[in-house]
C-alpha cells in the first residue's frame, strides 16, 4: 500500500503529543509529593524515555509486534532488522508506526511509579521497568495488537487494557515488597505542590489526543471520533469527580478536578475510536465515580498506592475496557446492540491480563528484592531521595 501524506504528518505529530505526556506525567506525580521527592520522582517518567526507547528499538518492538505465536511475537526485527526508509505499515512508514507504539511502550511503566514514590532505590527502579518492559508490556501488546491470541476480538483501541490494566495492577503488586511510606496514616503527607498537577494535568490531556485520535493510525473519520471522545469523557469525569467531593468533602478540590479528568481519559481509552461521544460522557461518568470510590476504599484497606496508580489507572482501565463491550458502536458491536459475546471477550482479555500482569510483577519485585534490593534505608527515606538517590534538591532557598 502507498503511504499516505496526510496520515504520515498524522501519526509523526501524535507521537509527540504521546511523548510530551511523559513530561507531564513527571509535572502531575512531582506536585503530588513531598518536597524532599519532587526530582527523584520526576526522574522517574524522564529516565524511562531514555531506557525504555533504547530497549523498544533493540528488542521491545520485535516482541511486540513482529510475526511470532500465540503469545509473544519473534525476533526477525531485533534492533530493527528488516525495517528502512522505505518499509511501509497501512499507509505510514514503518519507522513512524514504531515509533508511535515506542511513546506507549515508554510511558506505560512510568505509570508505575506513582504507586512506588519515595521508597524505591533508583537503580532497582531503571532494573524494574527494563524487565517489565520486556516481560509484561511486549507480551500483552503482542496479545491485543501485534497478532496474539487477543489481535481482532479483544477492543481496545488506544490501551485501555495494553497500557493502563497492566500499569494499574502491576502496581499494587509491586507494593508488596516496598511496603508502606514512612509515616503513612499518621504524619501529614500532603502534595507540596498542587499547581504542578494542575499544569501535568492540562498537559496529559492535551498529549492524550495524540494517544487515542494517533491510534487511528491515519487522518480519518475515526481519528476524528477519537478527539472528539477524548474530549467529553474526561470533562464529564472531572464533573463528576467535583460533585463526588462536593457530597462528600463539602467543598470541590483542585485535585480532585485533576484527578477526575485522568479517571476519564483512562476510562475512554479503549472506547475512543469504538463510541460515540454521548456514550463516551457515560463511561467518563461511570469511570470517574468507580475510580472515586477505589481511591476511597484505599483508606480502609491501608495500602500505601502513593498516588493512586492502582486506584485511577488500574480501575480505570478495567472499567474503560468493561464499558468498551457494553457501548461499542462503530467498527464493533457491544452488549447495548445485541452483542453480549463480545462484553464477554473483553472480560475475558481484562482477567487474563490482570492475572499476568499481577503474577510477572511479583516475580519481578521478587528477583530484584533477593538480589539488589527494592526499598531504600529508613535513613535515605527520611532525608529524601532526591538528595540520597541524586544528590540534588528541588528548591535550594
Amino acid at each position: 500500500m502507498a503511504i499516505n501524506e496526510a496520515d504520515t504528518v498524522w501519526v509523526l505529530l501524535s507521537s509527540a503529543l504521546v511523548l510530551l505526556m511523559v513530561p507531564a506525567l513527571a509535572l502531575f506525580y512531582g506536585g503530588l509529593v513531598q518536597r524532599k521527592n519532587v526530582l527523584s520522582s520526576m526522574m522517574h517518567s524522564f529516565v524511562a524515555m531514555g531506557v525504555l526507547a533504547l530497549e523498544w528499538i533493540i528488542i521491545g518492538y520485535s516482541l511486540a509486534f513482529s510475526e511470532g505465536n500465540w503469545f509473544i511475537g519473534g525476533l526477525e526485527n531485533v534492533f530493527l532488522s528488516g525495517i528502512d526508509p522505505y518499509s511501509v505499515t497501512g499507509t505510514i512508514p514503518t519507522y513512524a508506526f514504531v515509533a508511535f507504539q515506542g511513546m506507549f511502550a515508554i510511558i506505560t511503566p512510568a505509570l508505575i511509579s506513582g504507586a512506588i514514590v519515595g521508597r524505591v532505590k533508583f537503580k532497582s527502579y531503571i532494573a524494574f521497568i527494563l524487565l517489565w518492559g520486556l516481560i509484561v508490556y511486549a507480551p500483552v501488546c503482542h496479545w491485543v495488537w501485534g497478532g496474539g491470541f487477543l489481535t481482532g476480538e479483544a477492543l481496545d483501541f488506544a490501551g485501555g487494557t495494553v497500557v493502563h490494566i497492566t500499569a494499574g495492577m502491576s502496581s499494587l503488586a509491586i507494593l508488596a515488597y516496598l511496603g508502606k511510606r514512612r509515616g503513612y496514616g499518621v504524619d501529614s503527607l500532603k502534595p507540596h505542590n498542587v499547581t504542578l498537577t494542575l499544569l501535568g494535568a492540562g498537559l496529559l490531556w492535551f498529549g492524550w489526543f495524540g494517544f487515542n485520535a494517533g491510534s487511528a493510525l491515519a487522518a480519518n473519520e475515526i481519528a476524528a471520533l477519537a478527539f472528539m471522545t477524548t474530549l467529553v469523557a474526561p470533562a464529564a469525569a472531572g464533573f463528576v469527580w467535583m460533585a463526588l467531593e462536593w457530597a462528600h468533602l463539602g467543598r470541590p478540590t483542585a485535585l480532585g478536578f485533576a484527578t477526575g479528568i485522568l479517571a476519564g481519559l483512562v476510562g475512554i481509552t479503549p472506547a475512543a475510536g469504538f463510541v460515540t461521544p454521548v456514550a463516551a460522557i457515560a463511561i467518563g461518568a461511570i469511570a470517574s465515580f468507580i475510580c472515586y470510590q477505589a481511591v476511597m476504599f484505599k483508606n480502609r484497606l491501608g495500602y500505601d498506592d502513593s498516588l493512586d496508580a492502582f486506584g485511577v489507572h488500574g480501575v480505570g482501565g478495567i472499567v474503560g475496557a468493561i464499558l468498551t463491550g457494553v457501548y461499542a458502536s462503530v467498527g464493533g458491536e457491544g452488549l447495548l446492540l445485541g452483542n453480549s459475546a463480545q462484553l464477554m471477550i473483553q472480560l475475558q482479555g481484562v482477567v487474563i491480563t490482570i492475572v499476568y500482569a499481577m503474577a510477572c510483577t511479583l516475580l519481578i519485585g521478587f528477583v530484584l528484592h533477593k538480589t539488589i534490593g527494592l526499598k531504600v534505608s529508613e535513613s535515605e527515606e527520611i532525608i529524601g531521595l532526591d538528595k540520597t538517590q541524586h544528590g540534588e534538591a528541588a528548591y535550594n532557598i
